[in-house]
């Protein structure tokens, strides 16, 4: 793979391993300045303990791993200058107000008192919690903590951001907020993004993915990508016994079955166009029908053979 200068973030071969147990197998990729890029797959892949790495948590075992240049081998506190973090774990203390937060972040980073007064008016009023900057963060929504988390992360104004399951336990409503902010971030600063994740909201927000399997990465490529990188359309039918008609199924469909979360999926040719057909033959069995453009879940399942969730498919 051809790494250049300009990569915001760099991985040539690395690997890691937590004693005997590899966690991480000869992973390389980059990402470019103000992508967001998302590192997507089940627990176990790998994914956070790439994450601890980038944000300097773990040092780098083998291979190199740079962040805007800089070594994360040898220049992890430069790094840390360089990089805003937001880990799944709220790392809010709830005792101290919204200000106080911020204020107490700012100081450890070395900012001037001036200078971070001014930054945190800037950040409350484009994350729109301007109005409570007095109140306790215990008190707030978890969407609006979300916010504040975003905004401690982006106090020294970094290059690269990094999001840990970032809207996580969030509402449909406060996600898409987040995101929205995210995007906002990326527009008017040119913000490189690179987040940790598991749901298809936030992958399918990301200019490109990097798709984790037992440590070993799976597939490169935008959403768009690696969707087309499956031929056909997704059925997935859900009956009463699934056991009862699963031959019968892959018999008139001419098509494998894979089996998960108590669902048949087949990927056909004109799917919708089969539906009459299969509702005709196979009515008083099934409970629910759909036909569907491939998804991210279906280039996973097709890779690995088991879901986002860690799901191990039937066949």
């Amino acid at each position: 793979m051809e790494l250049t200068q300009r990569d915001a973030v760099r991985a040539e071969h690395v690997s890691h391993a937590y004693g005997l147990t590899p966690a991480l197998v000869d992973v390389s990729f980059s990402v470019v300045p103000g992508a967001m890029a998302g590192l997507l797959g089940p627990n176990g892949s790998g994914k956070t303990t790439l994450f601890r790495l980038l944000s300097t948590l773990l040092e780098v075992q083998t291979g190199h791993l740079s962040v805007s240049g800089l070594d994360l081998r040898t220049q992890q506190i430069l790094v840390r200058r360089n990089i805003g973090v937001t880990f799944q774990s709220p790392a809010l203390d709830g005792r101290l107000t919204v200000a106080e937060n911020l204020h107490c972040q700012g100081r450890l980073y070395g900012i001037r008192q001036n200078v971070l007064r001014e930054q945190i008016a800037e950040l409350a009023l484009r994350f729109r919690f301007e109005d409570r900057m007095s109140a306790l963060v215990s008190t707030l929504s978890g969407g609006l903590k979300r916010r504040v988390e975003l905004a401690k992360g982006l106090l020294h104004q970094p290059a690269i951001v990094l999001l840990d399951e970032p809207t996580s336990g969030l509402d449909v409503w406060a996600r898409q907020e987040f995101l929205a902010l995210i995007s906002e971030q990326r527009r008017q600063f040119g913000t490189t993004v690179i987040v940790a994740t598991h749901l298809m909201e936030e992958a399918e927000q990301c200019d490109s993915l990097l798709l984790l399997d037992r440590g070993r990465v799976v597939a490169l490529g935008s959403p768009d990508q690696l969707r087309a990188s499956l031929t056909g359309e997704r059925l997935t039918i859900r009956c009463r016994d699934n056991t009862a008609v699963k031959s019968s199924l892959c018999a008139m469909l001419e098509a494998p079955c894979r089996e998960t979360g108590g669902e048949l999926a087949f990927q056909i040719d004109r799917a919708a166009d089969r539906l009459p057909a299969v509702l005709d033959r196979f009515r008083d069995q099934i409970l629910s029908i759909e036909a569907a453009s491939p998804s991210l879940e279906d280039v996973f399942l097709n890779l690995t053979g088991h879901s986002l969730r860690g799901q191990e498919v039937g066949t």
